[in-house]
């Protein structure tokens, strides 16, 4: 898709940004058909995203939840990561022909397509790894929404 500020995926209100200055993991909303949640800052946040995707439905196929799991990873690893933000929020929502995520944070933008070069011109360094081009490569669409100071990147896979 690309770095486009919407597209044919994208909720504008699907993750509204609920840092409360709070590092603990902080589930909002979760059933079957998806989950609402608030991440800390710290190494455990991947694991918790993680352990939270697993209660989603029992009919999603298990090549897409395992997807789902690795990307989920690899874009709150990088909020994570490069960003100083105390929390950041995951979204999941689960429908009939596609499975949309969100991971949003209050930090400021970045240079996405800067980002994305240097991953796909093996450029990585300590700094830059797989995640955004792992998105780009398995998710059927995806985007960044930047903000009033906080971004959100999504990304939409479909359903078989």
């Amino acid at each position: 898709m690309g770095w486009g500020d919407a597209a044919s995926g994208y909720i504008g209100t699907m993750c509204p940004i609920n840092t409360g200055g709070s590092r603990a993991p902080a589930v909002e909303a979760q059933g079957p058909n998806g989950l609402r949640m608030r991440l800390g800052s710290g190494p455990d946040a991947a694991a918790e995203a993680r352990r939270a995707i697993a209660e989603l439905r029992a009919d999603l196929d298990p090549p897409l939840m395992e997807t789902l799991r690795l990307l989920v990873t690899e874009l709150v690893t990088n909020s994570v990561r490069h960003t100083d933000c105390d929390s950041l929020t995951l979204r999941v929502a689960v429908g009939k022909a596609a499975v949309l995520t969100e991971v949003a944070d209050d930090a400021p933008s970045f240079d996405a397509d800067a980002a994305l070069e240097a991953e796909q011109a093996d450029a990585r360094g300590p700094d830059t790894g797989w995640g955004l081009f792992l998105v780009q490569r398995l998710a059927r669409d995806w985007g960044v929404k930047q903000d009033k100071g906080s971004k959100r990147v999504w990304f939409e896979l479909g359903r078989a």
